[in-house]
C-alpha cells in the first residue's frame, strides 16, 4: 500500500523541502535516481550552469555519460 503511494509521497515531501528553502539533494550529489527531479524542484538557471559547465569539460560526453556534472 506504502509503495503504491510513494511517488505522491515524494512529491509532497520534495515540494515542502523546497519551500522551506532545502534541496533534494545531499553533500555528495544529486544521483541518478533524482535527476529528472531537479528540473521540478530544482532552480532552472542553476541546471543550465551545470549543463554548460559539463559540456565546457567534456564536449564529447565521453566522461560519467548521462550524468548532469
Amino acid at each position: 500500500m506504502l509503495l503504491e503511494r510513494a511517488d505522491a509521497l515524494s512529491a509532497a515531501i520534495y515540494t515542502e523541502v523546497v519551500r522551506l528553502g532545502g534541496s533534494i539533494s545531499a553533500e555528495h550529489g544529486l544521483g541518478s535516481a533524482k535527476r529528472d527531479l531537479a528540473d521540478t524542484y530544482g532552480d532552472p538557471v542553476e541546471r543550465e550552469l551545470m549543463r554548460t559547465v559539463k559540456q565546457a569539460l567534456d564536449p564529447r560526453g565521453l566522461m560519467n555519460p548521462g550524468k548532469v556534472v
